[in-house]
């Protein structure tokens, strides 16, 4: 096969990529893994994570569109209530799920459906192909390009050859990276490379924040839907990480920023004169009374908890048997998790377990009920021309109505703190509180390599700020950031390390930006960032 512009990787990013390639008249390839484009949306089944001016600025036009289209597929398939249907643009915009960590929390699949519809019109004319279930096991190399990628059919076996002109590296864990010899880094860096306050004091290349197997619940009072006892279900019984407040399994965790023990039970209660928090609303992804009565007879969430991230190892950067052990792992304290809810979790009754509890296979569309894919929080990252540190975003020692560092090559904007979940060599939560912030041109350049771009959350961060560039609206503009570059490569015949080289350059392909819908400087928008 022969391209313009191949992406590898169908996650967030590499939609936006493939969205961006498109609208400038490159003929794409657009591969995944799996069977689902949208990555951490929809195979890996992680509800929206965006900051809290997304509905009218800090994203990309693209970006804006696709809410859009999540919301419109609710309108136009489901039973909405007359409420939930004409609920003010202004004020209260459809929440399918009403969850409280986020404005849009709504079903994988129809992420799937609206991201499908997106590309569809690209699909018919013949200028994007989408290869699912494909994925990448060599490359052929010369010198500092990248000449073309092998791709083997999980379904098949049989491989395809993709040549282009550029590639970008969408996948989940960077796994371009290692197969075209790009240069990267894992884990966390050492504090005397990176200058970072709270970085490590020695580099730990395997030091990896935790995955998680998310899956998804519904709960129906009466019935016994528990599963069969996990095979490691006594080992995650007994589990305590040395930080932790008590056993794994268990409603008490630790708050992300102040370590404090933390309490929240399955659903919200009262008790002791108080109202106390319940897990079920944080990701919940369909309440039941946004759609007319007897439509849905549960409501439905989706279980990413503290208590099921998987901290005994990483899942890339180790041989495959043991990424292999790991992930399985995951899937073991996942379902552990669940018995343990369905038999001994404590009730505000003072009975024990919720048997009600139901895996829900057909949301995450899996036959054993968790997500396709493993949640990955961290992935292998460029060596960039400039890679984004925490002392470039951290409001320490900033004036109050400071923002982030700010960049002259700037290829889009993101806002969410430093949160580095624990680790696979045992370090705590890190919470660092972080301004608006810019992301600069430089991060998306490999040190070497000509034609090969980052498109997810592989760019040019450290351990620290890769959390702050993991949210979805960051990881899409990145991506759509790397398919417009790549585009303007091929259009002006230049390397992508000459765009940010060049003043005039530059200033045409950040025009060429502006006119596709990106937003650049936190400056130019009417937000006040200080207000809560």
């Amino acid at each position: 096969m022969r391209c313009d512009i191949a992406i590898i990787g169908g996650g967030l990013g590499g939609i936006g990529a493939a969205l961006a390639a498109c609208e400038l008249g490159r003929r794409v390839v657009l591969t995944d893994a799996t069977d689902w484009l949208g990555g951490q949306l929809t195979q890996q089944a992680v509800p929206l994570n965006e900051h809290r001016w997304v509905e009218f600025c800090g994203c990309t036009r693209s970006y804006r569109r696709f809410r859009a289209a999540v919301r419109r597929y609710y309108l136009t398939h489901y039973p909405l209530t007359e409420a939930a249907r004409h609920t003010r643009p202004s004020v209260d915009l459809l929440n399918p799920g009403n969850a409280i960590k986020c404005g849009l929390c709504h079903e994988p699949r129809v992420a799937v459906a609206a991201i499908e519809g997106m590309l569809e019109p690209y699909v018919r004319s013949n200028q994007l192909e989408i290869l699912l279930e494909h994925e990448p096991v060599s490359a052929d190399v010369d010198g500092d390009r990248v000449r073309s990628i092998t791709l083997e059919s999980m379904v098949t076996g049989e491989q395809e050859v993709i040549e282009f002109d550029y590639v970008l590296d969408a996948t989940e864990a960077g796994d371009l990276l290692p197969l075209t010899g790009t240069e990267y880094i894992t884990g966390s860096e050492a504090q005397s490379e990176t200058g970072e306050p709270h970085a490590s004091m020695e580099a730990r290349p395997l030091n990896i924040e935790a995955v998680t197997a998310c899956f998804g619940l519904d709960y129906t009072p009466g019935e016994d839907l528990t599963i069969d006892r996990p095979e490691m279900y006594d080992f995650w019984r007994a589990y305590r990480p040395e930080f932790w407040p008590g056993p794994f399994l268990a409603w008490t965790d630790l708050h992300p920023a102040t370590h404090e023990p933390r309490y929240a039970n399955l659903f919200t209660h009262q008790e002791h004169g108080r109202m106390c928090r319940g897990r079920w609303l944080e990701h919940r992804i369909l309440d039941r009374r946004n759609f007319v009565p007897e439509s849905f007879t549960s409501d439905i969430t989706l279980v990413n908890w503290p208590m099921n991230s998987y901290l005994l190892g990483p899942v890339f950067e180790v041989p495959e048997d043991e990424a292999l052990t790991n992930i399985e792992g995951a899937k073991q304290l996942s379902l552990s998790l669940l018995y343990w809810m369905q038999t001994e979790a404590n009730r505000p009754d003072g009975g024990l377990g919720y048997p009600g509890l139901g895996l829900r296979m057909d949301v995450v569309g899996s036959e054993d009920g968790l997500a396709k894919h493993v949640f990955l929080r961290e992935s292998r990252r460029i060596r960039a021309e400039l890679t984004l540190c925490e002392q470039h975003l951290s409001e320490e020692n900033r004036a109050e109505d400071d923002l982030a560092d700010a960049f002259d090559d700037s290829v889009g904007i993101g806002y969410s703190p430093i949160l580095v979940h624990p680790t696979t060599e045992g370090d705590n939560y890190l919470y660092v509180p972080v301004r608006p912030f810019q992301i600069p041109l430089r991060a998306l350049l490999p040190v070497r390599v000509e034609n090969l771009l980052p498109a997810a959350r592989n760019l040019g961060t450290t351990h620290l700020t890769g959390s702050s560039c993991r949210p979805h609206p960051v990881e899409w503009n990145v991506g759509e950031a790397a398919g417009s570059l790549a585009a303007f490569c091929v259009e002006h015949d230049v390397v992508p390390r000459a765009v940010p080289a060049d003043g005039k350059r530059l200033l045409s392909f950040q025009s060429q930006l502006a006119r596709q819908g990106f937003e650049l400087d936190w400056q130019r928008l009417p937000v006040d960032w200080n207000e809560p």
